[in-house]
């Protein structure tokens, strides 16, 4: 894993999108004072952040989760809000916010929310008999008719409080790093556990060099923003292949990427 000396470019030591993060002074109940990055957002959707001199995204089929997810929109302003509408405290990590729902429950944290990018995509591809996922004990959970948006989130609802790190992680399959591509999750999962997805890949031309984005959702249940690259300013908010993969709250090794 990553070095002891690297931990204070993390912003925030965390150990789980499991664990408590309070929003409230312990001593008053009064909320924090928050950061805010309010500043718009100049990119539409994810396919339109610019990358860096030389490198083309990969091409993909239309149908692909990898040019569905190209294709999500972004919103205009930069904030992270919570699923009770209350600004995250921690408004340093994102680049851009993805134009998804949260949800008023504190339900789509960070693997949920990977789930609920899935399920979105096979949903307006009609691969509705594909949408399934299981639980830490392998009971499934299969989206059925009738085959409607609001059946849909209602069926998220009850896998997102069945579900989890620990779950997905069984579900995906191990995969190289050097093979990474849009839609791969980079996953420990567990009690605690985190997930981040792997949200777009571009390839230097001349090198062959592999550069991504990631986005996540955290704990409370929070927009799923697009992470900035704390460790390296001038690439970010894209990421280059290294041994660990040093995100704004959590850490990932290399051999922790898997596919679905």
């Amino acid at each position: 894993m990553f070095s002891k000396t690297l931990l204070p470019f993390l912003s925030i030591v965390v150990i789980s999108c499991n664990a408590n993060v309070p929003a409230t002074d312990a001593d008053t109940g009064s909320r924090k004072k928050q950061a805010t990055t309010e500043s718009d957002n100049p990119y539409t959707i994810i396919a339109s952040i610019p990358l860096p001199d030389g490198y083309k995204r990969i091409p993909s089929d239309s149908n692909s989760f990898a040019t569905w997810l190209g294709n999500i929109s972004l919103k205009k302003n930069k904030v992270v809000y919570l699923f009770t509408g209350d600004k995250k405290e921690n408004q340093d990590a994102q680049f851009a916010v993805l134009d998804i729902s949260i949800g008023n429950k504190d339900l789509q944290q960070c693997a949920d929310a990977i789930m609920r990018l899935r399920a979105e995509y096979l949903f307006d591809t009609k691969q509705f008999s594909t949408i399934s996922f299981a639980d830490n004990e392998n009971t499934t959970y299969q989206f059925s008719l009738p085959y409607t948006k609001q059946h849909l989130h209602d069926y998220l609802q009850r896998v997102f409080g069945m579900c989890g790190s620990a779950s997905l992680s069984k579900q995906l399959h191990k995969k190289g790093i050097n093979d990474i591509m849009p839609g791969d999750v980079f996953i420990r999962g567990g009690f605690p556990g985190h997930a981040e997805i792997v949200i777009d890949v571009a390839v230097n031309d001349t090198t062959g060099k592999k550069i991504f984005l990631l986005a996540q959702s955290y704990m409370p249940a929070q927009d799923i923003h697009i992470l900035v690259n704390p460790l390296n300013k001038n690439l970010s908010p894209w990421y280059e292949i290294e041994d660990d993969i040093i995100t704004p709250e959590y850490a990932f090794d290399k051999n922790e990427l898997k596919t679905w």
